[in-house]
């Protein structure tokens, strides 16, 4: 590769209806919150360069709608993916099967690429359902399993540079 090339990977968040992909993506990029809930229509891509072990990257993050009872995220936003983080709510323990169905098509679609597995909104840990027996088999083969707040940033740096070293080796 010639001196001063940029490579770019694309990374795919997949979680089910408000588990916080997007206030995620939002406290990654520009280091912000917000309380204002923000419906994702199809997919929102953004962008971060980022430095991983001495390799400049862009990491093209795909904002996938989240997964409900009324819409099922599509294959195709899936390909061509390097990565993906999968999202649970930890307030609300049916977003673990949503979670377990979307890694099922991950698999299927990408085959196994690097992903990282985060319980989000541990800022809110006192009303939390979900417990790690609950997630086991989403862990299983995950790069790393963290514990997430978009609201106070509580490994959401970490989140995203370990996707992107494990992005690196594959």
């Amino acid at each position: 590769m010639k001196e001063g090339a940029l490579i770019h990977k694309k990374i795919c968040m997949l979680g089910g209806f408000a588990v916080g992909k997007t206030s995620l993506v939002k406290r990654f990029v520009t280091g912000q919150f917000s309380e204002k809930y923000q419906t994702t229509i199809g997919v929102k891509i953004d962008q971060k360069s980022q430095k991983v072990d001495e390799t400049d990257m862009v990491l093209v993050l795909w904002d996938v709608y989240g997964e409900d009872d009324f819409q099922k995220v599509r294959a195709s936003y899936l390909q061509g993916s390097a990565g993906y983080l999968l999202v649970v709510d930890g307030t609300r323990k049916e977003t673990v099967d949503v979670a377990g169905q979307l890694k099922a098509l991950a698999i299927q679609t990408m085959g196994s690429v690097p992903y990282v597995l985060l319980i989000n909104k541990s800022d809110l840990r006192d009303s939390w359902q979900v417990e790690s027996k609950l997630y086991e088999d989403l862990a299983r083969n995950a790069c790393l399993v963290l514990e997430t707040s978009a609201k106070t940033g509580e490994g959401v740096e970490l989140a995203f540079a370990e996707l992107a070293k494990q992005m690196l080796k594959a």
